[in-house]
């Protein structure tokens, strides 16, 4: 059986439909489980770093003889010190320490290891910086006008991760991608339309919100091998960026992603490893570094500010013909935290993916700016994208007096059709979904004064790649699975467990989840991209029928005399002979015989699919019934439906816990969230005060309908759930004010203040 022959795994087991106990449950609510920030080693020093005070300067010298003289000190380094060692995902453009200019407030300078972690931060602000100001571009808009200042100048000496960098249209552009189909006659399909919709929209940096902050510990063994304790959650792809970075051998590299304190698509980049690292090799000990939430609020990797134009030529009946999109992302000073390819967010063509138009043309632009470095957050490009796309939906669908569930019911995509970005859905189920929003909802049923209703719709992929585990089964009847997935929250570690003893047939008490480093896991690409559930358990899969097999054989030769068929069955051995059955626990030494262990390995590999066959997709939409007060603009939630495509699904509680906290976090960045920049490019919202997380009382009750299916890429056909539910929330609350009260924003957060402007705007 190859790495990616389909399996034939039968009907899923009644077991998965039981709620599940977490592998690492019990270490986290006890406290027992150890963070980055709660390690700590003989000798450790602690990292404190002196940043911007400019969003964009020369610098003109750094006097840290101060910050050395400080008792507890062990070393200060610049970037004179490093020459020039920069790091990335994928383009290495962001200095460890910055060399000659500052390009965001925020960028290290100076780096300082001391004993405490209160020492070095006092060295750190006694490191004296003389800066010449340069003009400071913080806009995309301005940084592609033609006078602009170009921001890195140096650009071609940047190393690039995996080929050759593509080519972009101007040197402050990060990345570029278009999505084309039946463009040639784009024009004329907008010029014979009967209606023509033009609409821009925007959306704000925000942060990924996750408890445990960025964090690294390093130190260099008598080997000279690189130990890096992290809260990275892809531990292979950190070790060959670090070996670009650093000029190592990968094997000189060992990662350990412990566990991680939540992700959201932000602990991906890492920015502390590298500081780590050369604070490491100058001073010979471990060094640790944490940073602070202000720090993250400051200095982090926010969700990329975005402006999107729409454009979409519409027939007399309300389908669409044509559909050409611009999404400009503001990427801030370094496209370091972009893992892919063409530096750019995928998600961000996603502005009418879930609807079939003949002629399509996006393009998406990440730009440099003198601002934070933007990186990924929760269905990275989806959220802008989709807050765009599915608001213009709708004010098509008023302006034409077509109801907005029937509008979009015309126009999606059906089976073997492909969507605006020419992907062709295995099993485009957005219709069943929208029918169950109207049933769910009484949708036409008229509501009182300041009440509207809206609703959205989105689809979300499910990921691909390639991954490995190793099974051992010992002599006292347990089994260990090594792998190297992190666990940041989403339950990857009980989807292994729980398929493992569903396909091997044993008690999954008897499995142990052994997460190792790069030095000895297999090969894993961490977690995101919405494909751990699907290749965790097509590995967990082929590895529990290996396992099977190898059991029922060893005990074919043992209990059955080696004639005897013998079946494992439920954690019993079960024979043909004569014999009734012995448990798997008693008959374990006799299995393993002088061997000591029994192992096996599940590997699996999911390209991805060419342009002209199906992929794996999940739809999700919403239906939000808002109370919207027109003297204050305050909205109020009164009802909220998502309706959800889903596979057959592996952990029950974690998957409706994604689903719920996808809502939580779209209610978040709809009506909350804003990393609010000055004119300078400062971030000003530096506190959880101010950068308004949603708590409890912010989310009202959700009700939750699933449409299950067993066509999913993933064991027993299991599909995704992590990034399905968060990016249409925003457009379904912007549609319900937009009908409750008459007026439409363009711009998220939906607040309270900019709707109070927009009615007395409407007068």
């Amino acid at each position: 059986m190859s790495d990616d022959d389909p399996l034939d795994l039968g009907p899923p087991p009644a077991a998965l439909g039981t709620a599940e106990w977490r592998v690492e449950g019990r270490e986290k609510v006890t406290g027992a489980a150890q963070y980055v920030a709660d390690r700590s080693m003989p000798g450790m020093l602690w990292a404190a770093y002196r940043r911007s005070d400019a969003a964009h300067a020369r610098i003109v010298s750094i006097d840290v003889v101060a910050a050395r003289a400080v008792p507890g000190v062990h070393a200060v380094l610049t970037g004179a010190d490093l020459g020039g060692l920069r790091f990335g995902r994928r383009l290495l453009d962001q200095p460890i320490l910055a060399t000659g200019v500052v390009r965001f407030v925020g960028e290290r300078i100076a780096a300082v290891a001391a004993d405490t972690r209160e020492i070095a931060e006092r060295a750190a602000q006694l490191v004296d910086v003389e800066y010449e100001e340069l003009p400071a571009v913080t806009s995309p808009a301005d940084a592609l006008a033609d006078d602009a200042p170009i921001l890195h100048p140096e650009a071609a000496s940047y190393l690039y991760i995996g080929g050759e960098r593509p080519l972009v249209p101007h040197p402050n552009v990060q990345g570029r991608r278009v999505v084309a189909h039946g463009a040639d006659d784009l024009e004329t399909r907008f010029a014979a339309a009967r209606h023509v919709f033009e609409h821009a929209f925007r959306t704000p940096r925000q942060h990924q919100g996750y408890i445990e902050p960025h964090a690294a510990l390093v130190w260099i063994g008598d080997d000279e091998v690189v130990h890096v304790i992290t809260t990275n959650k892809a531990p292979f792809s950190l070790r060959s960026q670090m070996a670009a970075a650093l000029e190592l051998p990968p094997d000189r590299l060992d990662i350990d992603a412990g566990y991680i304190g939540g992700d959201f698509g932000g602990k991906g980049y890492s920015p502390d490893e590298y500081t780590c690292y050369v604070l490491a090799r100058a001073t010979r000990r471990p060094v640790k570094s944490v940073m602070s939430y202000v720090d993250e609020l400051a200095a982090a990797n926010p969700r990329h500010a975005a402006t999107i134009t729409l454009r979409t030529a519409v027939d007399e009946d309300g389908r669409f013909l044509a559909h050409e999109a611009r999404a400009v992302f503001d990427g801030g000073a370094y496209a370091a935290a972009k893992p892919l390819p063409p530096l750019t967010l995928a998600g961000g063509s996603q502005t009418l993916a879930p609807y079939r138009i003949p002629s399509v043309r996006i393009e998406v632009l990440t730009v440099y700016t003198n601002a934070t470095p933007a990186g990924h957050m929760r269905a990275p490009g989806e959220v802008q994208a989709l807050f765009a796309g599915e608001s213009h939906v709708d004010l098509i669908a008023r302006d034409l007096g077509i109801d907005p569930i029937e509008l979009r019911r015309r126009n999606l995509v059906a089976a073997g059709e492909a969507g605006a970005t020419g992907d062709r859905p295995r099993e485009p189920r957005g219709g069943e979904v929208l029918d169950r929003v109207r049933d769910e909802t009484d949708w036409g049923r008229p509501r009182p004064a300041g009440r509207g209703r809206g609703m959205a719709i989105g689809l979300r992929h499910v990921g691909g790649g390639k991954i490995g585990l190793s099974v051992r089964f010992a002599a006292d009847g347990s089994i260990t699975v090594v792998t190297g997935i992190p666990d940041q929250g989403g339950g990857a570690h009980s989807v292994i467990q729980r398929i493992l003893a569903a396909t091997a047939s044993v008690a999954p008490e008897r499995i142990r989840i052994e997460r190792r480093s790069t030095a000895t896991a297999p090969f894993d690409p961490g977690v995101g991209g919405s494909r751990t559930t699907h290749l965790a358990s097509q590995a967990a899969a082929r590895a529990g029928l290996a396992l099977r097999h190898a059991l029922e054989e060893a005990a074919g030769r043992t209990l059955g005399e080696g004639h005897e068929r013998i079946d494992l069955v439920d954690d019993w051995l079960v024979g043909e002979g004569g014999w009734n059955r012995v448990s798997l626990g008693g008959a374990a030494a006799a299995l393993v015989g002088p061997a000591k262990a029994i192992e096996v390995e599940g590997q699996f590999e999911a390209g991805a699919h060419g342009p002209d066959e199906p992929g794996d997709y999940g739809y999700g939409a919403y239906a939000v019934e808002v109370e919207v007060d027109a003297e204050t603009g305050t909205v109020r939630i009164v009802d909220a439906v998502l309706v959800a495509d889903v596979g057959t699904i592996v952990n029950p509680v974690a998957h409706q816990g994604q689903l719920v906290g996808g809502f939580a976090y779209g209610i978040g960045g709809a009506l909350l969230e804003e990393l609010v920049l000055d004119e300078s490019g400062r971030v000003t919202t530096l506190n959880l005060g101010e950068y308004k997380l949603p708590t409890a009382v912010d989310v009202p009750p959700l009700r939750t309908i699933l449409l299950p299916t067993a066509v999913g890429p993933g064991a027993f056909g299991a599909k995704m759930a992590g990034e399905l539910s968060n990016a249409a929330v925003a457009p379904a609350i912007a549609n319900a004010i937009h009908d409750a009260v008459g007026v439409r924003l363009y711009e998220i957060p939906l607040t309270a203040e900019r709707i109070h402007r927009a009615l007395l705007a409407d007068g």
